[in-house]
């Protein structure tokens, strides 16, 4: 008995997915909880696997955008190797096109133009012709019999363009193919289809279930937010000694590397208890203000930025923050994360700096109010105690909604971040 491969229901609001990539092919022997696929969704990646013992048929291939509930694939009864189960196609109503006016030639000048004028023109060259006004009897045709290539078209179109030319001698190219331009060939084969090479080549790729999603939360966001971003700069030499002090003994004992971004979480909890509404958000006329802080932080994979979310971070230890993210970044990479990883947040946390960016503005994660951009370290001249110095600095960036959070309260907002990270004793001892 054949048992369908169904799109599962990954999410509340999730209602179409996309095959990122089957695993088996049609006509495989699967075995139970054996992976068959992995489906993309807008917010995660999710593995699909065999309900039963069975023989593969795919019904969906990789890349086909799909709805919950729809079935993709059947296990059924047989041996390795069997062909696929036919797929039954839809029946439609053929649709009657009248036939294209027929467009007059004139008589041939010679015996390669009354051939081309004779033979029939395909639609692509029906269509220049048309487009150009110009006459299928003055064309050579350098297809089979005669017939009027796409690239004779647009060749002869291109003459017409530029006028008369001072040779009248033409050197016709091979039948299969016209040079246009600098590695640029249509083929006949292809019916006008243009294979573009070389530096001038043109690709298209569907864009992933992710990619669409931040698409469009980054275009909301900037559409209903109002945005704005103030800056700052960070002096990170207190941490960088602290890490260089303690780096050895820290990973020893909690078996993680002390890295940067647990001092920027634990700092932006302090701030953020200090400029609550910088944790809410706006729901129709009201802010929503949460007691708890659930940070996101931005992390890159290849198929775009995730930002799982660190949970009451309040309650957590710097090695635990370290290894939180360290488990996050390792799901992302390995395309593991789940769309419970991605729910919620209320504030998060992004670094650019990790990419070589100097300074950038962030946009809010929607709903969110707020977002921290981190950036790269480097050294500068600054003034301090009155001498100039070089220093590891920083720059920190603010983006947040100026709805529900004023100017004073974000500035406010980073200078409690930066006076933290300067001094992260305080961060210890709570101060």
């Amino acid at each position: 008995m054949a048992v369908d491969v169904k799109v599962p229901a990954v999410g509340e609001s999730i209602q179409e997915a996309m095959i990122h990539k089957w695993h088996k092919n049609s006509g495989d022997s699967v075995r139970r909880d054996e992976i068959l696929l992995e489906l993309e969704t807008d917010k995660a990646t999710v593995e699909l696997t065999a309900e039963a013992d069975g023989i593969l048929h795919i019904l969906k291939p990789n890349g086909a955008v799909v709805a919950i509930g729809e079935v993709i694939g059947r296990l059924g009864e047989g041996k390795a190797g069997d062909p696929p189960a036919p797929v039954i196609a839809p029946v439609t109503t053929p649709v009657s096109v009248p036939p294209p006016p027929k467009i007059p030639a004139a008589p041939a000048a010679a015996s390669a133009v009354g051939a081309a004028a004779s033979a029939p023109l395909s639609p692509a060259v029906r269509r220049i012709v048309t487009e150009e006004a110009l006459d299928p009897g003055q064309i050579s045709g350098t297809g089979k019999g005669g017939r009027i290539t796409k690239g004779d078209a647009l060749e002869a179109a291109s003459a017409k363009t530029k006028g008369p030319s001072t040779s009248t001698t033409t050197t016709p190219t091979p039948a299969t193919s016209t040079t246009l331009g600098p590695k640029s060939v249509i083929s006949e084969k292809s019916q006008g289809a243009v294979q573009g090479v070389g530096p001038r080549a043109i690709r298209r790729e569907p864009m992933s279930m992710l990619r669409r999603r931040i698409a469009e939360r980054l275009v909301h966001a900037q559409n209903t937010a109002a945005i704005l971003t103030t800056f700052n700069e960070v002096d990170m030499k207190g941490v960088m000694d602290l890490r260089k002090q303690y780096k050895d003994l820290f990973k020893e004992r909690h078996g993680v590397n002390l890295g940067f971004m647990s001092f920027f979480v634990k700092a932006a909890v302090d701030a953020l208890k200090k400029y609550p509404a910088i944790n809410g958000w706006i729901e129709a006329n009201e802010i929503v203000y949460h007691d708890y802080y659930d940070i996101g932080v931005a992390v890159s994979s290849e198929r775009g930025l995730v930002v799982p979310i660190l949970r009451d971070v309040d309650k957590l230890s710097m090695p635990e923050i370290e290894k939180a993210i360290i488990h996050y970044s390792t799901k992302a990479r390995d395309n593991k994360i789940s769309v419970d990883d991605l729910n919620g947040g209320t504030f998060t946390i992004s670094n650019g700096g990790v990419f070589g960016s100097l300074l950038s503005t962030p946009i809010l994660n929607p709903p969110q109010s707020a977002i921290l951009g981190m950036h790269k370290i480097q050294e500068r001249p600054v003034v301090v105690g009155g001498q100039i110095v070089i220093r590891p600095m920083m720059y920190l960036a603010l983006s947040y909604d100026h709805r529900i959070v004023d100017g004073k309260e974000a500035v406010q907002f980073l200078v409690t971040i930066k006076e933290l990270v300067e001094d992260p004793s305080r961060l210890l001892l709570g101060v």
